[in-house]
């Protein structure tokens, strides 16, 4: 028996790898968040699957449902929105698996973040234009960022930010960013990426915050900040220019 840590993607059943889909789709136990992982992922389960919703489960009842599953020697499917490396929860639940002598492995999936740029038509690394991206949240009522990681030093950098978990703070994001990328740097908000009710915002630091508001973007969005969003007239990249296919 083996809990199976799965990437389920951004939200489209279909924007997930094929080892996900066939593991989901031999896990008689599949644990989801209700709230993060749409209905249509659950279609690759099997038919006489055991779904537990751990929308409101803490993580001593997501263990024992873990540790009953493997009792009884079923495979779990435990699946994560996005990619379980980043925001996910995944490592305390590893904890608690090591102590309990539990088996698990990890396969990753489309990242919410990629799939927000896909949704732009974007790369988030253009040549002379932004080359580093960083991934980050806010802190609000989850855990405490730790030191030198609030946006007031990560934003100094002038690298390209991507946020999870913020846009319910899009007013105090914005005050944090101004003083480091200026007003009139683009952003774009993306939220429920993928799925057919899709919501694209673009805009810059001077209007986003009432773009959100005006349209009721509470969660499940993607905040992109950078000028990578706008870059327009920067040079090829060395990978495809003439001086390195000529040599």
């Amino acid at each position: 028996m083996t809990v199976h840590f799965i990437g389920a993607g951004p939200g489209a059943a279909d924007l997930l790898t094929l080892r996900a889909a066939r593991l989901i789709s031999e896990s008689p136990v599949c644990l989801y968040a209700g709230a993060l992982v749409p209905v249509e992922v659950l279609g690759h389960c099997p038919p006489d699957v055991r779904l537990v919703d751990t929308a409101n489960l803490d993580l001593d009842r997501i263990i024992t449902e873990l540790a009953t599953a493997h009792a009884a020697g079923q495979h779990v499917a435990r699946l994560h929105s996005g990619d379980p490396s980043v925001f996910s929860a995944m490592a305390e639940q590893m904890r608690r698996l090591d102590a309990l002598g539990i088996p698990y492995d990890v396969t990753p999936g489309v990242p919410a973040f990629a799939a927000a740029a896909a949704s732009l038509n974007r790369e988030l690394t253009v040549p002379g234009v932004g080359q580093t991206v960083i991934l980050t949240r806010t802190s609000a009522r989850a855990t405490p960022m730790p030191p030198g990681e609030d946006l007031v030093t990560l934003g100094a950098s002038g690298a390209t930010l991507v946020l999870h978990l913020a846009v319910q703070r899009i007013g105090e994001v914005v005050a944090d960013l101004l003083p480091n990328y200026g007003a009139d740097c683009p952003v774009a908000v993306v939220a429920r990426a993928s799925r057919d009710d899709e919501l694209v915002l673009r805009g810059t630091l001077a209007d986003i915050a009432d773009q959100v508001g005006a349209a009721g973007v509470k969660r499940t969005a993607i905040i992109v900040v950078g000028e990578v969003l706008a870059a327009e007239g920067f040079p090829d990249s060395h990978l495809y220019s003439t001086t390195r296919c000529r040599s």
